[in-house]
């Protein structure tokens, strides 16, 4: 979009705010928001309002629906970013006084009366709250769920290959479902299947113990064992 349509579009949709307008000429490639707002007769908007830093501000987080722009309440209780009560002001004056401070105004009590509204740099706090996501993700350990797939009739040396894997992802700190598919007539034998789980189960106790007891689930019967570790 070229600067010119940008601004075409701007004169000729009278209800496009101020992100919306800051938005069209960034992706028209121009900065000159502060000239171009102005031949569009925005004449109430400060000159501190309208810095380069600040539009980019606005428009990054122009769509949360309690900041800046998305504030509808007419009056705020405002709080400013050193914590001090500066009592009862009207949305406009609250917006002005974030934008001076090139911070923005985030309503952190929506639901009190009138509404409470906090001057802060709402990008650092989003980052400190995510920093702490992390952290807590960091710190919580992730189990899986590794399938070792058995059969009625399988054979010793394979049991033993089955065994020793199934082994390996509990001493990992995995969880391990076995599983046996019955196909065909195999079904009517059930039993057998299971003498092969309570074998693989019991082969797993020393550092396994069963969560799950033996159960079908539709033509497959399995079992799952959970680390030692997680035994309360």
């Amino acid at each position: 979009m070229s600067e010119r349509a940008a601004l075409t579009f701007a004169r000729t949709h009278k209800r496009v705010d101020k992100s919306h307008f800051c938005l069209l000429f960034l992706l028209s490639g121009s900065y000159k928001t502060n000239e171009l707002w102005d031949r569009r007769n925005a004449g109430r908007c400060t000159q501190t309002e309208y810095s380069r830093d600040n539009i980019r501000r606005w428009i990054t987080i122009s769509k949360d629906m309690y900041v800046n722009e998305g504030i509808r309440a007419r009056e705020l209780r405002l709080i400013d970013h050193n914590g001090d009560q500066l009592g009862i002001k009207s949305r406009n004056e609250a917006l002005e006084i974030a934008a001076r401070a090139n911070l923005d105004l985030v309503l952190v009590a929506p639901t009190a009366k009138p509404p409470v509204a906090r001057v802060m740099d709402y990008g650092k706090f989003k980052f400190e709250q995510q920093k702490k996501e992390r952290e807590v993700r960091k710190n919580q350990k992730i189990i899986n769920v590794k399938e070792v797939r058995l059969s009625p009739t399988i054979d010793e040396h394979d049991f033993q290959t089955k065994l020793r894997n199934g082994i390996k992802f509990l001493q990992a700190g995995d969880k391990v479902k076995a599983s046996i598919r019955f196909r065909g007539r195999a079904i009517t034998h059930k039993e057998i299947g299971q003498r092969v789980l309570d074998r693989f189960a019991e082969e797993c106790k020393e550092v396994s113990t069963v969560e799950v007891k033996p159960k079908m689930e539709g033509r497959s019967m399995f079992l799952i064992l959970a680390p030692t570790a997680e035994k309360k």
